[in-house]
């Protein structure tokens, strides 16, 4: 008689306390309801410039390309990134602060998190939060500590500050934002930085929407600022702006004493980011902002679109200003359970949106994103979405 199986053991606790990655989720929805126009995830219309794929096949005709490169990245992409820098964001190279190339800003936030925080640790996230920053920091074994943001979604100074405990280690800043589309102006920005100088906490500020502001609303990377070299980790990506979703390829600009602990990080989770992907991002970086600028009036009749929609959803729907990325966060007024209600919108309306609950919400909010869709599909996606939201959450 054949022995009885010992029994399995549990998935470790912190895997357990980590929230579902929601965007999955929604592709499974969109999956079974073939037909459907996605207003959920997050990327552009567009791809990468013609200069990254010319740049990738001479990089890849080299044999030695072919092996395990460095792990802080190719000198040639660290150097096209310290240019790019210096030219749109204000941060110079010096001997306090060092650059490391990371599969994607999401890599790059958990590198950041595993160098700085140890179990138990405390980490300030603003609500509503980018999913993967709450859900990096669980896996970790530190613990989010929430924030509200005003109801302009804008920081909240004097809240971030009696959030700090002995345990704190960094707070976190998205902008522009996600889930929001919110930009923090300069002053809150230098506010956060200034108060983790005081503090001994680390800055940790998301840049992956720097391309995406309107109305003349500007950028600022908090990571310029005069002494902020010693505490600020500023992270970038080509994801966004230059179509490179897939590609997974960014880099985080860090104090230099975080590159020891930095290099053992990265070396366990991939020991460099792809190779092809950082000679792409070269010739990307080469081809420079005018590569989103050509794709820009596009972007902008997508979003005017959907601004047209949401203002016939009238009281039924609260929009938050939000002058920068590609979202808008709808706060509707009904008793509807968000996911559930996303799940109808699919079913009946093939349109999809993403829950809010998975950014921290309370109450029915849903993230729109218009930067996947030409301006045409995006009017096709709000007069869905207006339609869906009038017959199912009737006032």
């Amino acid at each position: 008689m054949p022995p009885s199986p010992l029994p399995r053991h549990p998935g470790a606790s912190r895997v357990e306390a980590v929230q579902a990655p929601i965007i999955p989720i929604v592709a499974g929805l969109i999956r079974e309801n073939p037909g459907t126009l996605s207003l959920g995830q997050g990327v552009v219309s567009y791809g990468p410039p013609p200069q990254a794929m010319e740049a990738l096949q001479r990089g890849m005709s080299e044999p030695e390309n072919h092996k395990y490169r460095p792990v802080a990245g190719l000198p040639e992409l660290v150097e096209a990134a310290w240019r790019k820098l210096a030219r749109e964001n204000g941060i110079e190279p010096g001997p306090e602060r060092s650059l490391m190339v990371t599969a994607g800003s999401n890599l790059g936030f958990m590198n950041a998190v595993l160098a700085i925080a140890s179990p138990g640790d405390e980490v300030i996230l603003q609500t509503p939060y980018y999913f993967n920053h709450e859900m990096a920091v669980t896996l970790a074994s530190a613990k989010p500590v929430l924030v509200p943001t005003d109801e302009r979604h804008q920081l909240q100074i004097a809240r971030i500050r009696e959030a700090i405990t002995p345990r704190t280690r960094a707070v976190v800043t998205v902008s522009p934002n996600n889930p929001t589309g919110a930009v923090y102006p300069r002053e809150d920005l230098e506010a956060v930085n200034r108060l983790c100088a005081e503090r001994g906490l680390y800055h940790i500020h998301d840049e992956a929407y720097e391309y995406f502001t309107y109305d003349g609303v500007p950028h600022f990377s908090p990571g310029s600022l005069p002494g902020s070299q010693g505490h600020t980790i500023s992270l970038f990506s080509l994801s966004k702006g230059f179509g490179f979703a897939s590609w997974r390829i960014g880099f985080m600009v860090v104090p230099v004493d975080l590159m020891e602990g930095l290099m053992k990080i990265q070396d366990t989770l991939l020991i460099c980011a792809p190779v092809p992907s950082q000679y792409a991002a070269v010739g990307a970086l080469e081809a420079g902002t005018a590569w989103v600028g050509r794709h820009r009036e596009g972007l902008l009749r997508a979003r005017e679109s959907v601004m047209r929609g949401l203002k016939e959803l009238g009281p039924l729907c609260t929009v938050p200003p939000a002058d920068g990325a590609f979202y808008f966060l709808l706060n509707l007024h009904t008793p509807w359970e968000p996911l559930g209600l996303v799940k109808r919108l699919v079913q009946e309306h093939k349109v999809a949106v993403v829950p809010g609950t998975a950014f921290g919400t309370e109450g029915c909010r849903l993230r729109v994103s218009y930067g996947a869709l030409t301006p045409e599909n995006a009017e096709v996606g709000i007069r869905r979405l207006v339609a869906g939201l009038q017959a199912l959450c009737p006032q």
